[in-house]
């Protein structure tokens, strides 16, 4: 498995899990080293928890994008 099949794995995982999400906020690296275990090098792990972190915040900018739409649609008479 590549390191972006492996950020999109953890995403999931990560954003299916509550309390998994927590844990990953308060310290992200121990996280991910704990779902992965040693198959990454120091460098990769990093590589990895950025990549999760950029996609966790994408993901969730998206939805609030759309929610702030939706609103926004509904101010001005649209559904």
């Amino acid at each position: 498995m590549d390191i972006k099949e492996m950020i999109t794995s953890l995403v999931q995982k990560i954003t299916g899990d509550g309390k998994l999400l927590e844990k990953f906020k308060k310290d992200p690296l121990a996280t991910i080293k704990g779902l992965v275990g040693d198959k990454f090098s120091g460098d990769q792990l990093s590589a990895i928890v950025e990549g999760v972190k950029a996609k966790i915040n994408l993901d969730n900018a998206s939805g609030l994008l759309g929610k702030a739409g939706d609103a926004l649609g509904g101010l001005l008479g649209k559904k």
